[in-house]
């Protein structure tokens, strides 16, 4: 009302609130600031933390900034803010690196099942297909080493966090779907008042909140008439009830109990009188007591009502209400033992949480149905705080040793196993190495890794290992390759420095051409000499200038020689270097004159014909020249022939010469001296440690004999002694850490168990050399373990069976005066644990050690005296060896039992028993799949394709397993080894051999096919055998299976050439020519020679010579004739230019050698000719091969080579020729003209050994299976062996029994002689022998092959009840019904589906409806479900009615399950409703009139009113015309106001909306009304004190109103 007033009058508004408000706001802003004053002006602000920094681990330190502000927000000092309170600023924290990245982890666990979002319960109506819902999960980091949860942020360094929630979908609430009710059941006959029931089952739970099921049954009383007073029928029914609680017996009994209590503790098995004293006496430890138990009988009517007992037992025979039982006892457990010290073995900084664990004893053992004895040992997490750091868990990775050295002969072995291995192999090869796993420990403190070479076990390191072989090279060795000797030198003193007289050396030298690489022996000497003994530095070169006569143009005349002194290098030099004074510097000579005889110029000297003088032979060399002209007479005459030709000796120095030897080089050793050089630290890639000297032998050596004085040999070449070299560093073995020992068994073994051993060992990485430390020799140890705990032997003694036990004479019920003491009770007996030296122990160690315990309790009887009593059954009789024979044992009828005629029933009291004899008789069957084909190791002969011994065969005979299975005679499975020793069938089996492609050896090269110049030589090999069986291919052959290899080779031009003798006298035909002169013909001889090195000049084949270039043998001359012009032969055409021009010419010239006496011209002196290319001009040019194919070693199969081109000198006419012809033009050389290259070796796939067979993957039955593996060691490479497909090998297990402990069916409720009540459901358990497959048949066998017993009776024995007339009872389960599905638009929500059973109750009495209640519903997974739809069904419409019911898609009618929201209208309504008088809603949805009426209607067809039919004497007329005539005059003006009647409801019971708008309208209204008058009122006031201020308390008034 206030606020109302409030927004009618502002100004009141303030008058009445406005000053107290001030007034309060006032009051409150001093109030604050007082608090503000009074200490809390100043606060506390902190920033966020900041990163974790400092060391790797928990020694991080993360800080944040912390200031004092005021309360209105400005920073101040610290010391203004209260110290107490300051808030820490620096915090220990876990700093995260990079490293610490394999050792933590997110874990994610599973998604929950969605749930619905909290508030979402309240839209579940309005729910169509899916409700929004929320699946959570955990999200943790981890520690990997041993799964401790630690810090997120440690994770979330690495990677984000995942997420833990997510949306998903919920099915709509969907409520309990139940089957349709089945019949009623039939009414008893008579007319007793009985109820008929039906039952419906669960079909479907309710899901998502949906509605719970409803009652699942009905009763209705069935309708037959009450029953005449006394004539009831009834039938009578024994109810048994449940036993009661075990007790002991009264003390009033106290003599039986003294009778039948036992002492346990005692081995007598004496009564105990302790129960004299009291109900409940005190009992030692681990005694059994026997008490007693009963049970209520009852006799029911069949409308429930207890009846006398007579009326149900006419019969004496009562059913037992009483027997002995065990009176129950818990088991007994000592305390808890202290917890044990926490132990943690490792852990990254504090991360890691450790364990402790404590145990407790039993002291009894629990007796009858006392509860069993709980856990013995309990383990918990523990933080091991303040104690000393823990040594870091150690990570494992995968390490190796060195690679050992190459081998050759291992690549080779795959090839051909067979070879002898050669020496000197090379090439490709294979080598390997250990690969093991090491652990690696973090150096404590800083966090980094320091490797400790400690081998672990494999399975620690994650990854592929390593490979363990791999290809490699070995170089191939190449003997020292040297150049032919160049010609001997001239004769040298040993220094032109200090010469000694006339003593010095003749020399020749070679030159290396190859140098040796590997090769054991160097290279031989390169330089001979030859002592002389005129050996000069310098000699005269003397030149002869042109004979001048003394008189006229001929006669006698002399010739001037100049001299000049050179070096032996040809260098001209002062001439006071020359020793001899020169010759005459004037020699005489002689022009001949016309008439004269001409003689030609000496020829050269011709070769020596020995290299050296010897006893038998010398060298010479020979000069000739011959008569150009005939002398006229009076001339000078022609000399004779002996003086044409001069002889003299050459290369008179002896054959003998002299070299310098030498030893190999020794080993590098230390520079004691100091003489070595201050050498690199490394001259060839190879880690030296020093400079060291090598020393070898320096000897001079005569050709041909042996070691002479060192004079002989020239000094200046001596070859040195000593030479620096780098020290190779010592290489000490290096042996990792010895493995950890191999664990001691921590569990006890028994006393008679053989010593356990442990080993462990060491891997070498790096073998030891240059005198390094050498390796140890002790790499593998083995130990016995020692303080293996022994196992305590404790045994448990059993003590004899007390007296059986009967029920106490008291409670027994029998008839009057009949008290015999007889029939079923309990004996129990003591059991004590016992050492092994007999001593009393503790029960809880022989719990632990001496395995079940003995029976405490046993079932007894003691026969009454009408009871029949035997004599225990005798032993078996014998069996014979036949399989067919049986065996049998008696027993007698004792006392008066003899006597009695129902005691010699034997078929109630059989006296013999037989049963067939044991036969050990055995049938085997085999059983799966033969197994692949095992070769089996060991020593076998080899065939062709195998690997070489040592090695494990691959292929060759080897057998086939299969299984086998034995059954004895009945069927039953046994034992394979009682069929045969090894469990299998074996057959032999062959894996074929690969055989390769195998070629002959390759034949020898062919000659180079070309004798100047580049060619080839060519070998070839061919097939032998064809590859098959996955063998090497063949490389490719020509047509006639054969392959080559061609190389190139090169042939000095120079190594064969044309040799010409001089040329003989020109022969002048005499019968032509009397004067004998003029021209003739002069021949010489021609042969083809090759300059062998040490042989002189030798003929060969002239085909080996160049024919083109073959020099005349036969040419014209003319023999001057007298007094004729005599000219000499022609001199050599002068050189071309390097460029052929044919505008230079080239010329030779001739002399004038006798002037003619006549005036006769003499011949041409000179001729000239062009240069013209190809003809007298040629141009020269290195030329190239090809590359050739990769040349290996001669004792390499493959890896690196060499191949080459060769090169040339071409003419510019395409011919070959001397490569001096190009070596003198200084052409520049192409290069390389060698090259580095692979041939790709073929290696065969390495395969380890095979694994030891598997354990079977069953421990027994069929479909067992023993795997054995092996894995690739090197992949093939090249044109290898690839790796077979086949790695492991599988074989079946023989076929063990499996026994197992076999449940029988549940018996029904047996009540021990009664109709209703509670009873007892047992079933048998029986040991069975069986395969373990799916379609196994089970034998029974004996119980001892099963092994323990099963503990708990509950197994066996189950308490049921049988309703009695009138009880409620859960009736059956029901069948489960079929699998379903969570869908959402026909697609699954979940993977698994549901089946549903229930039990209803079942009400029996109308009285006891209201008493029972109670229904039982189970739901299970299930698989292979299908989605259902549930539809509302409808029957037609029948009297505005029909029936509408729920069905599911496949068909089953059922009660929920359809939306109510959707389920049509089962009663159908007229619209509009019909209110007329006499009117009523018709089947077909329309008002029409109740009968006696006829219908009036509107023009929109709708029902106007009723209107009576006419009495008898109009019901002829006309129906229609009647109501015309009955109808009122003003209907018009009633069909205008007829729609204005008033009526304030809808047809559908609603109010209609103008309804709502009257009242709106007058209630407006009146508050218009009241407020008028309150103006008019308060009108007179306001004139009289108006407010000074309206303007500011409209404003606040505003203000307000916001609020």
């Amino acid at each position: 009302m206030l606020l109302q007033q409030n927004w009618v009058s502002p100004h009141w508004a303030w008058q009445s609130l406005g000053k107290p408000f001030l007034l309060f706001v006032f009051l409150m802003l001093q109030t604050a600031d007082l608090q503000a004053r009074r200490g809390h002006q100043f606060v506390w602000k902190t920033g966020h933390w900041g990163r974790c920094i400092g060391d790797c681990g928990s020694g991080g330190v993360r800080s944040r900034a912390v200031w004092c502000t005021h309360a209105e927000g400005w920073t101040t000092f610290h010391a203004n803010c209260d110290q107490q309170d300051k808030p820490e600023s620096q915090r220990r924290c876990f700093k995260v690196c990079d490293w610490h990245l394999e050792l933590f982890e997110w874990e994610v666990s599973g998604w929950d099942r969605c749930g619905l979002v909290p508030g979402a319960e309240a839209g579940a109506e309005a729910c169509v297909t899916a409700q929004h819902g929320l699946q959570r999960r955990s999200v943790r980091c981890l520690q990997k080493l041993n799964r401790t949860v630690v810090s997120s942020e440690i994770c979330e360094h690495f990677s984000p966090q995942p997420p833990a929630e997510q949306a998903c979908l919920v099915p709509c609430p969907r409520d309990c779907v139940v089957s349709q009710f089945s019949g009623w059941s039939p009414c008893g006959p008579g007319c007793a008042g009985s109820l008929q029931h039906r039952s419906r089952a669960v079909i479907a739970p309710p899901l998502y909140g949906g509605a719970p099921c409803p009652n699942l049954t009905e009763s209705r009383a069935c309708g037959a008439p009450a029953c005449p007073l006394g004539e009831e029928q009834h039938t009578y029914s024994l109810r048994l009830g449940p036993w009661g609680q075990c007790r002991l017996p009264h003390p009033r009994d106290a003599e039986l109990a003294g009778r039948t209590m036992l002492d346990l503790g005692s081995d007598s098995g004496e009564r105990s009188a302790a129960g004299l004293g009291g109900s409940h006496p005190q009992q030692p430890a681990g005694e059994v007591e026997i008490g007693y138990q009963t049970r209520q009988v009852r006799c029911v009517r069949s409308d429930g009502k207890h009846v006398e007992l007579s009326l149900c037992l006419p019969d004496p025979a009562s059913p037992v209400t009483s027997r002995s039982c065990v009176i129950p006892k818990d088991c007994a457990t000592s305390e808890w033992s202290p917890w044990s010290r926490c132990w943690r073995s490792c852990g990254w900084g504090s991360v890691a949480a450790g364990l402790r664990s404590r145990r407790r004893r039993v002291r009894s053992v629990p007796v009858g149905v006392g509860a069993p004895c709980p856990e013995l040992e309990e383990r918990e997490a523990c933080s091991a705080g303040g104690k000393a750091p823990l040594q870091p868990c150690p990570r494992f990775a995968w390490r190796t040793s060195e690679w050992k050295a190459c081998q050759v002969s291992l690549l080779l072995d795959q090839q051909e196993p067979q070879q002898q291995k050669q020496a000197g192999l090379c090439g490709g090869g294979i080598q390997s190495r250990v690969v093991y796993c090491a652990q690696i420990v973090v150096e404590l403190g800083t966090h980094r890794p320091k490797e400790v070479a400690r081998p672990v076990d494999g399975k620690l390191c994650q990854g592929a290992a390593p490979a363990s072989s791999q290809l490699c090279q070995l170089p191939c060795r190449a003997e020292c390759a040297v150049s032919p000797w160049a010609p001997w030198g001239p004769c040298l003193p040993e220094s032109c420095q200090h010469p000694v007289l006339f003593a010095g050396f003749r020399m020749r030298q070679r030159q290396v051409v190859v140098d040796p690489v590997g090769a054991l022996a160097g290279c031989p000497h390169l330089a001979e000499s030859i002592p002389c003994e005129d050996a000069r530095c310098h000699e005269w070169e003397v030149s002869e200038g042109a004979c001048v006569t003394d008189r006229g143009h001929c006669g006698p005349g002399h010739r001037v020689l100049k001299a000049v002194c050179r070096s032996r290098k040809g260098e001209e030099v002062p001439h006071h270097l020359c020793s001899e004074l020169p010759h005459p510097e004037v020699v005489a000579c002689e022009v001949p004159c016309a008439r004269d005889c001409v003689l030609s110029e000496w020829s050269p000297w011709s070769p020596c014909s020995h290299s050296c003088s010897s006893r038998n032979a010398e060298g010479t060399q020979s000069r000739s020249r011959s008569i150009v002209a005939l002398p006229a007479e009076g001339g000078k005459g022609c000399p004779p022939e002996r003086a044409l030709r001069e002889q003299r000796a050459c290369n008179e120095h002896p054959c003998v010469h002299f070299f310098w030897d030498v030893s190999p080089w020794s080993s590098c050793s230390e520079d004691v001296l100091g003489t070595a050089l201050n050498a690199s630290s490394s001259w060839s890639g190879e880690p030296a440690c020093g400079v060291g000297i090598q020393t070898r032998k320096v000897f001079c050596r005569k050709s041909s004999s042996g070691q002479v004085t060192p004079k002989r040999c020239p000094e200046s070449i001596r070859p040195e002694a000593v030479r620096p070299c780098l020290l190779p560093c010592r290489k000490d073995c290096v042996v990792t850490l010895f493995s950890e020992w191999t664990p001691c068994p921590t569990a006890c073994q028994p006393g008679n168990a053989t010593a356990v051993r442990q080993s462990r060992y060491r891997i070498i990485l790096q073998d030891s050399a240059n005198g390094g430390q050498p390796c140890p020799d002790t790499l593998y140890e083995e130990r016995e373990c020692e303080d293996v705990p022994i196992c305590p032997v404790y045994r448990w003694k059993s003590h004899r069976w007390s007296p059986c036990v009967l029920v106490p004479a008291s409670v027994r019920q029998g008839p009057p005066g009949q008290s015999e003491a007889c029939g079923h009770g309990l004996q129990s007996r003591a059991v004590t644990c016992l050492s092994e030296q007999g001593d009393a122990a503790a029960v809880g160690d022989c719990v632990r050690w001496a395995g079940a315990m003995p029976a405490l309790v046993q079932e007894c009887h003691i026969p009454c005296k009408d009871d029949c009593t035997f004599t225990p059954w005798s032993k078996f009789t014998a069996c014979s060896s036949d399989c067919d024979t049986a065996r049998s044992r008696r027993r007698s009828l004792t006392g008066r039992s003899r006597k009695r005629d129902k005691c010699q029933n034997t078929e109630l009291y059989p006296q013999v028993e037989t049963e067939p004899c044991p036969c050990e008789a055995f049938t085997p069957q085999p059983h799966g799949n033969w197994s692949d084909c095992i070769i089996r190791g060991g020593p076998a002969e080899l065939q062709l394709g195998m690997p070489a011994q040592g090695a494990a065969r691959e292929c060759g005979q080897g057998v086939r397993l299969r299984a086998i299975a034995c059954y004895d005679r009945s069927g039953r499975l046994v034992e394979p080894s009682l069929c045969s020793t090894s469990g299998y069938i074996e057959e032999p089996c062959t894996v074929p051999c690969p055989f390769d492609c195998r070629l002959s050896d390759w034949s020898s090269w062919s000659p180079c096919s070309s004798s100047c110049g580049p060619g080839v030589r060519v070998r070839s090999k061919w097939l032998k055998e064809k590859p098959y069986n996955g063998g090497r291919p063949c490389p490719r052959l020509d047509l006639k299976n054969q392959v080559h290899e061609a190389v190139p080779c090169y042939s000095e031009c120079n190594q064969y050439s044309w040799e010409v003798g001089p040329w003989s006298p020109c022969k002048i035909s005499s019968e032509e020519n009397s004067l004998h002169c003029g021209e003739g013909i002069q021949t010489r001889e021609v042969r083809c020679v090759s300059t062998a090195e040490d042989h002189g000049v030798e003929t060969v084949p002239n085909a080996l010579c160049r024919q083109a270039e073959v020099p005349e043998a036969v040419q014209k001359c003319t023999l001057y004739c007298p007094s004729e012009c005599a000219v000499s032969d022609w001199g050599q055409w002068s050189p071309c230019p390097q460029v052929c021009d044919p505008n230079i010419m080239q010329t030779r010239t001739r002399q004038v050698l006798r002037s003619p006496v006549s005036s006769k011209p003499c011949p041409e002196v000179s001729q000239m000719k062009p240069c013209i290319l190809n003809q007298n001009c040629f141009q020269y040019q290195y030329n190239l091969t090809g590359w050739s194919g990769c040349q290996l070693g001669a004792n390499a199969t493959c890896g690196h080579g060499e191949r080459r081109r060769l090169l040339s000198c071409r003419r510019s006419d395409g011919a070959t020729v001397s490569m001096q012809l190009c070596q003198k033009l200084h052409l520049e050389q192409p290069v390389p003209t060698s090259s580095r290259c692979v041939v790709p070796c073929a290696v065969d796939c390495q395969l380890s050994p095979w694994s030891a067979w598997s354990q079977c993957s069953h421990t027994c039955g069929a479909g067992g299976q023993m795997v054995r593996g092996r894995s690739v060691v090197l992949r093939a490479a090249g044109e290898g062996r690839p790796c077979p497909e086949q790695l492991t090998q599988h074989r079946s297990c023989p076929v063990k029994p499996c026994y197992s402990w076999l449940l029988g069916p549940w018996s029904p409720c047996t009540l021990q002689g009664g109709q209703c009540g509670d009873g007892l459901q047992v079933r048998n358990l029986t040991c069975v022998v069986h395969d373990a497959s799916v379609s196994a048949t089970s034998k029974p066998v004996e119980n001892a092959l099963c092994g323990e017993l099963p503990s708990k009776e509950s197994v066996l024995q189950l308490p049921c009840s049988v309703p009695c007339p009138g009880d409620c009872h859960l009736t059956e389960w029901s069948e489960w019904s079929s699998c379903e599905l969570t869908c959402i638009s026909g697609r699954s929500f979940e993977p698994a589906g549901r089946q549903s059973r229930s039990r209803a109750f079942m009400v029996q009495a109308a009285e006891s409806r209201e008493s029972c209640s109670g229904q039982e519903v189970e739901t299970r997974p299930c698989s292979g479900g299908k989605c259902y739809d549930y539809l509302w069904q409808s029957s037609p419409w029948r009297d505005n009615v029909r029936t509408v019911w729920c069905q599911r898609s496949d068909g089953i009618n059922v009660t929920g399950g359809c939306p109510l929201r959707t389920k049509p209208a089962e009663v159908r309504h007229c619209s509009p409703p019909c209110r007329k008088p006499f009117s009523y809603c018709t089947q077909g949805g329309v008002c029409g009139c109740e009968r006696g009426y006829t219908e009036v209607m509107r023009s929109n067809g709708l029902l106007d009113y009723c209107v009576k039919v006419p009495g008898l004497e109009d019901k002829k007329a006309d129906v229609k015309t009647i109501a015309g005539k009955n109808k009122p005059v003003n209907s018009k003006m009633h069909d205008i106001f007829k729609g204005w009647s008033i009526q304030p409801f809808n047809p559908d019971g609603k109010l209609k909306i103008w309804v709502y708008g009257v009242s709106a309208g007058g209630f407006f209204i009146i508050i218009f009304l009241i407020f008028t008058s309150y103006l008019m009122c308060k009108k007179t006031k306001q004139h009289q004190s108006p407010p000074p201020q309206q303007k500011p308390l409209t404003l606040a008034y505003d203000g307000d109103i916001d609020m």
